[in-house]
């Protein structure tokens, strides 16, 4: 009861890392809740499933393990989901902001008429003042995202409904390992119990899925480019610097929109979301949709002609000029400096 609550996405037999990063949040919620964190599995061939789970400071892990519950199809799931957390009634609830996420999480929380708050950047406890009715209330869930094209960043809050629900997009939250060593509790459930027969009206047949031939969000270093860039041409210089210092390239949204990049390598609140040692911003003016999915960045170099470029109040070192004569010189210089 008034738990938070993970549900955990799996793919072949591995959880995958945004459900990770929400265990590692969802921990530190339930610390400054004073309550358990607890995550739900579903899917066929659990076996063993918990030992990826418990070591992020899970208390309970629910398994509903069903040869007919994987690959996902949203009917099962969602009931399960439902019938579960209208047992348990979390507090919070926390899933990834993926495909499976955002056909998801709609339905469970329509289900529960709870609300449901998508793509958050940031999730912390506070309280809320409502001064129209002259309430206040302790330790709600502030579910922090961009709003209004990313002009704003809001703060929404679920004052009366349960469970508070939001998605999270991969990236944003860090994935730390509380303990090794961590015990909690698993709890298989009866999926006879949770299902109806109907549930099942959908059988996948056959998947096709193509791996991603870019790997943005575990590089080390990443030189981004942005509309300011100018063309493809001096885009393709980005693909030089990042041969020489052995980094990714990224993209702004409106480069990848002019057709300099790919939509893989965008970066920002509707691309990925970084957090690399070194993130080089090449021509990227820095609004906050960009922002959003870099500003994690350990060290941030900001290339720009124009020196009042928002990116710059995020950047650790400013170099003020064209990137068609920049770029072709950091190049030179490291490899003369370089043995």
């Amino acid at each position: 009861m008034n738990n938070v609550f993970v549900y955990c996405e799996i793919e072949e037999g591995q959880v995958a890392d945004v459900s990770l990063e929400l265990l590692t949040k969802g921990r530190k919620l339930a610390d400054d809740l004073k309550c358990e964190l607890e995550a739900i599995v579903i899917g066929a061939d659990l076996k063993g499933v918990e030992k990826q789970i418990m070591p992020y400071g899970v208390d309970t892990v629910w398994i509903a393990s069903d040869k007919r519950l994987y690959p996902y199809t949203t009917l099962p799931h969602t009931s399960i989901i439902v019938k579960l957390f209208g047992e348990e009634k979390p507090q919070i609830a926390l899933m990834g902001a993926t495909s499976i996420g955002r056909d998801l999480g709609p339905r469970v929380s329509s289900a529960l008429h709870s609300g449901l708050t998508a793509d958050c950047t940031s999730l912390i406890i506070g309280d809320h003042e409502d001064k129209k009715n002259n309430k206040v209330y302790k330790d709600l869930l502030y579910q922090i995202r961009p709003a209004f094209g990313g002009n704003i960043v809001a703060t929404i809050v679920n004052p009366d409904c349960r469970p508070q629900m939001a998605t999270v997009r991969e990236g944003v939250m860090k994935k730390e390992i509380l303990s090794d060593a961590y015990k909690g509790k698993v709890k298989q459930l009866d999926v006879e119990k949770y299902v109806n027969a109907e549930d099942f009206i959908v059988k996948v047949i056959e998947r096709h899925m193509e791996a991603s031939k870019v790997n943005i969000k575990n590089a080390g270093i990443i030189i981004a480019g942005g509309y300011g860039v100018g063309s493809k041409d001096n885009f393709d210089k980005l693909y030089e610097l990042a041969d020489v210092i052995g980094a990714e390239v990224g993209a702004s949204r409106a480069a990848v929109d002019a057709g300099y990049a790919s939509h893989e390598r965008q970066i920002g609140q509707t691309g990925v979301t970084v957090r690399p040692k070194l993130y080089i911003a090449c021509g990227i003016s820095g609004q906050i949709q960009h922002t959003a999915g870099m500003e994690e960045s350990s060290m941030v170099i900001a290339i720009n002609t124009d020196k009042n470029a928002p990116i710059n109040n995020f950047a650790d070192y400013i170099i003020t000029g064209d990137i068609a004569d920049v770029i072709p010189k950091m190049i030179k210089q490291y490899k003369e400096n370089t043995k």
